[in-house]
């Protein structure tokens, strides 16, 4: 594929690898959806998971056009009802992630899935959940909310549960479940084997390494039994916060807490050079290792070959895209990449104080800071991509039908929905702007005085955030009927906007006396 072309990778997710043949029925499905615009790079099929994970590139069309020949192909040869397997799944088809390499935007990633999404629920029947970046509502962005109690809980609740409501497709299942939507950035999925079969040993690791029970930042995890060993299987969201080295060594350690040990490791799919140059340089204390020393590098540079997906390309794809004059996106994106900014530059304030001698008494509050700011960033960020889909939903909505009385009247409340969910995203880019600036503040009254201008840096842009998510929700106000909900939304953004102010007043002050 030309390097110049917009490349998109996905990687679905299918409840089955037992029956050979029918994971190769799905495979050649996908290849044949995709066409010469797409390629399968690696098929990975796990017995006790009971589980395969197929990792495709391809231009965004064609890899659109494969996912949904993958999942139709799923749910007519596998059936849940008959389905045993260590991993948790929802469908048959169980997930499927959009992750933008190259000249794509997580934005557009989450066009595809909702585009991918309404029409599996309106073609092949079946219940489509959005989750991480195309989340219609904020508990779908994690997974496992999506997935809590598996296939079984949703045939049980689906019709009769509100949070079971799909974003596209009916309120009820058949034997081939339900299909997980989304757009994320790259995630590798990774496991580690014990020297044991006490499955609660590798649980209780999980627990620990897991962030949602107090672990490491950007790690999910699980414990199983697989092959007779137990087995830690986990996923990291973000190789580039938290490394492959560093969870090697976190697992190690809980793991001779229990008297265990690590017998060995695997990658499930493929993962960047990046991450595994990044575990290199830790294990061989090779600080000052540059891109360029890696023979493969150097050779594809001197050929004028670019070196993987460029990792800037999304971010001036985006601003390109800012600039060309399209409905999306548009202000409320850009408040929101302005937000993630502001966090990162108080994470930064905060990292440039940690360790250091002179402020080992705030060392503690600049850990907190660093752990609350990078949250708000990976927040913001993702609302950059949910505030353009979002609008491109009011959009949407306008385009529907209104010739009769009834298609009006669906059309009203279409539009309505559609801006109310639209107030959303910018309501919360103003929330965490203004979070921001509270660690802001300490930072710049506490933190590293060699970095205070970037604290006040990172202030401003967070209030330029809310001004503009502001906006966006006061326009979005006037525009919905619900002057409830308005008035609701006015009196909140009146409130930020207090609090606002009072935070940036004092880092004012705050840069004029620790200069």
């Amino acid at each position: 594929m030309p390097a110049s072309r917009p490349l998109v990778e996905c990687v679905p997710n299918f409840s089955e690898a037992r029956r050979p043949h029918v994971v190769a029925a799905i495979v050649a499905a996908i290849e044949r959806g995709g066409g010469s615009s797409l390629r399968v790079l690696h098929v990975n099929s796990d017995p006790d998971h009971n589980r395969t994970v197929v990792t495709c590139a391809g231009q965004p069309a064609a890899l659109e056009a494969a996912m949904f020949a993958g999942i139709a192909k799923a749910a007519e040869l596998i059936n849940l009802d008959e389905h045993t397997g260590q991993h948790p799944r929802l469908g048959a088809a169980d997930v499927v992630p959009f992750v933008p390499l190259r000249g794509v935007t997580l934005a557009e990633c989450v066009l595809m899935a909702r585009r991918l999404g309404e029409r599996v629920g309106r073609e092949l029947g079946l219940p489509v959940y959005l989750y991480e970046a195309a989340a219609t509502r904020p508990e779908r962005q994690n997974l496992e909310n999506v997935r809590r109690g598996e296939y079984e809980a949703l045939k049980a609740e689906i019709a009769s549960v509100a949070r079971r409501e799909p974003d596209f497709g009916p309120r009820q299942v058949g034997p081939a479940g339900a299909v997980i939507i989304g757009a994320r950035a790259f995630l590798i999925a990774y496991n580690i084997y014990l020297n044991t079969t006490d499955v609660n040993i590798a649980k209780q690791i999980a627990k620990a390494v897991r962030h949602s029970s107090g672990g490491l930042r950007f790690v999910k995890a699980l414990g199983l039994l697989v092959e007779g060993q137990a087995q830690v299987s986990m996923n990291l969201t973000d190789f580039t916060q938290t490394s492959l080295a560093r969870v090697v060594e976190f697992v190690r350690r809980e793991a001779a807490r229990h008297g265990a040990a690590i017998t060995r490791s695997e990658l499930v799919g493929l993962t960047p050079q990046a991450a595994l140059v990044e575990a290199a340089q830790w294990y061989l204390q090779l600080d000052d290792l540059a891109v360029d020393q890696i023979l493969e590098n150097r050779l594809m540079a001197e050929a004028g070959e670019p070196d993987g997906p460029a990792e800037a390309a999304p971010d001036q794809t985006f601003i390109e895209r800012l600039a060309a004059g399209s409905a999306t996106p548009g202000g409320g994106a850009a408040s929101a990449y302005a937000g993630a900014m502001a966090a990162a530059l108080v994470a930064m304030v905060g990292r440039n104080t940690l360790g250091k001698k002179k402020y080992a008494d705030v060392e503690a509050q600049m850990q907190s800071i660093v752990e609350g700011a990078d949250k708000l960033r990976v927040d913001q960020t993702l609302a950059v991509a949910a505030d353009s889909a979002a609008f491109g939903a009011v959009i949407e909505a306008f385009k529907l039908p209104k010739q009769t009385p009834e298609q009006q009247a669906a059309r009203r409340e279409a539009v309505e929905q559609a801006y109310l969910h639209a107030a959303e995203v910018p309501l919360r880019v103003a929330r965490a702007a203004v979070a921001t600036l509270g660690l802001a503040t300490i930072a710049a009254e506490r933190g590293n005085i060699n970095a205070i201008s970037d604290a006040g840096s990172g202030a401003y842009l967070a209030k330029a955030a809310l001004a503009g998510a502001a906006l966006n929700v006061r326009a979005n106000a006037a525009a919905i009927q619900d002057r409830a909900t308005a008035n609701t939304w006015l009196k909140e953004l009146a409130g930020l906007e207090l609090r606002a102010n009072d935070s940036l007043a004092g880092i004012d002050r705050l840069l004029r006396e620790r200069k």
